[in-house]
Parts: structure tokens; sequence; C-alpha cells
């Protein structure tokens, strides 16, 4: 009978142990699906939607290739296109969108609820990079008698389609020139302005685009244009008003035909804005992939010259997401206090 109890409890022994239920096979498990969620929860696991634009537009070719980026490097990403700016604020603000390229000024008023936005903030925008200028232009035939903002007084000039961002740019610095009550105000898209310039039914065009814009050139070539100046009385006029998002740019004399001259003026700046609801250690992979592969996206549209980490928070007019300020703090740089992170 001894023998026989001896028996029975090896074989529940052996039993326990095969199956295990005691011994090195509890510890062994626990441990590997542990590592396996401490790698897990490092990575972000759902899929970053990238609004860009038109596909004419060069939003969308750079974001494409971002997409294409992120994903070599392990972030599932895809970019989709869209109206652009104001369009891909809100898809950021409803979750449709974890990433997006914007204006800066656009950026800037969907943050704070302003024109557009007005009353209905999104406080999710959260910055990575400035990416390239998009040049304010006051554009005049070359041979008009104005020379400058202020001789616009009692002048038409086109300021936009209405409600755009190119329409509030134009009041902002006509307004910090002193003559936005004195001009005579016609609301035209590029295009339409364009026309209306060349055909002498207006004085001026306000033009917040790429510089050449493609509607501007096409006139100039039987019609030379000037750009007019934009001093930097009228720029610190901006800042101290708390336009934060503009940035000095020169235009060539070779941008148009009819410019003699280099010529001072501003811009506002495209840049890459995600969600605040991203991890920031996705964030940080996501600066990291953008200046990691500068070359690869200069390839894809020459605006993407002006990409570069010198000039990353150059007009930058939201808070930055977490991880965007610790890779640029890693790299040394110093974060404005107007643009860092909210606390909390």
């Amino acid at each position: 009978m001894k023998m026989k109890a001896i028996s029975i409890v090896a074989i529940l022994v052996f039993a326990l142990v095969a199956s295990g239920c005691i011994g090195g096979g509890t510890t062994s498990s626990s441990s590997t699906t542990g590592s396996q969620s401490q790698t897990g929860s490092s990575k972000y696991t759902g899929e970053i939607t990238i609004y860009t634009g038109g596909t004419s537009g060069v939003y969308y070719p750079l974001g494409s290739k971002y997409a294409q980026l992120l994903n070599d490097a392990g972030i599932n990403a895809k970019a989709v296109t869209s109206g652009a700016s104001v369009s891909n604020a809100q898809a950021i603000g409803n979750g449709n969108a974890q990433a997006a390229i914007m204006q800066n000024d656009v950026a800037y008023y969907a943050y704070n609820g302003l024109y557009m936005f007005n009353g209905k903030p999104i406080k999710k925008l959260r910055g990575v990079a400035a990416l390239y200028p998009e040049t304010v232009q006051f554009v005049v035939k070359a041979d008009s008698e104005i020379k400058s903002l202020q001789d616009l007084n009692g002048k038409k000039v086109a300021i936009g389609a209405p409600g755009s961002g190119t329409a509030v740019a134009a009041e902002q610095i006509l307004k910090a020139a002193g003559v936005w009550d004195s001009i005579q105000k016609v609301n035209q898209k590029f295009s339409q302005a364009a026309q209306a310039l060349k055909l002498g039914q207006i004085d001026a065009a306000v033009i917040v685009s790429g510089a050449p814009t493609p509607a501007i050139t096409e006139i100039a070539v039987n019609t030379p244009v000037r750009v007019l100046p934009i001093s930097d009385d009228i720029l610190n006029k901006l800042k101290n008003e708390g336009y934060i998002f503009y940035v000095r740019q020169n235009l060539s004399k070779d941008t148009y035909n009819g410019m003699t001259e280099d010529t001072p003026t501003v811009a506002v700046k495209a840049i890459l804005v995600v969600s605040a609801d991203l991890p920031d250690s996705v964030v940080y992979d996501m600066t990291k992939v953008l200046f990691d592969n500068v070359d690869a996206l200069r390839a894809v549209h020459a605006k993407a010259k002006y990409i570069s980490l010198q000039t990353a928070l150059d007009g930058m007019s939201i808070p930055l997401h977490p991880g965007a300020a610790k890779y640029y703090e890693e790299k040394g740089m110093t974060i404005p206090d107007k643009i860092k992170p909210p606390s909390g």
C-alpha cells in the first residue's frame, strides 16, 4: 500500500510539472508576457492618418512620401487628400486625422478659436515642425505708380476669397500699414485676381502661396509685375499684435517677369501638426523620421528644400507636442516659452 501511495503521488507531481502548473513553467510564461507587453506599449498600434491637400498641390506629395517613410520606420501611416488647412485642423479635432499639414496662421486660429473657427477652438492641435514658407505677395503691375503698401490708399485691392486665410492676412497686414480702412476691397480667388490685375480692373492683388505662384507667372509673361515690399516696421507691428506666425521672406528678382530687384516680404509657414492624443514616443519618432529623411522629401518636391532643423521652430504658432519638444531639446535647441507643450 505504501509503494502504491508513493507511485500515485509521483504520477500527480509529473502531471503537474508537465502541464506547467508548478516549478519554472509559470515564471517563464509570466516573464515572456511581461516583456511583450512592455515592448508593445512603446509602439503606437493604431494607424496614423495624415491629412494633406489636393493632388495638384504641395501638401499631398510631401505628405504621401512622409507616410511612406513612417511605414518604413515601423509606424503605420497613410496620407489622404483633403481640402487643406481648415479641413485638416477640423479633422484632427474630430479624430478623423492624427496628423496633418496646414498653414501656421490657420493652425493658430484653430487653436485659439478665431476667425473661421470663431468660438470653436481645437485644443488638440500640437506642432511638430515648420516645413516651408507660403509667401504673402502684394502684386501690382510693373509700371504701376504704387511702390509701397501705403500707396494702396484709395486703390482697388483683391484681398482673397471671403473667409479665406488670404483675406485674413490682407486685413492684418494692411491694418499694420494703416490703409485697411481706405482701400476698395474686392473678394477674389487667386486666378480671378490675376486676370483682374491683367485687365486693369484692380490695382493690386493679395496672394498667399508658394512663390512663384502659377496664376501670377502666367499673366506676367505679357503683363510684367512687381511685388510690394513689406518693411521690418510692419513685420514688428504684426508680431507685437500677437501674430507670431509671420516670418521674414525675401523674394528673388527672378521670381516674376517684371521684377528688377529682390524684394523683402513676409510669409506664413506650412507646418506639420499632430493630435495631442498621440503618445510622446511616437511623435518623437515621427519628428526623427522627418529630419532623418530630408533628402528623400526634397526628391519629391522642390519646396522641401526649406525643411531644416535650423528653421524647424520658425513661425511655429501652436504648442509643440512633448514628443517633438524632446527631440529638439536633445538636439540642443531652446524651445520658446510661447510654444512649449502645455503642462498637465
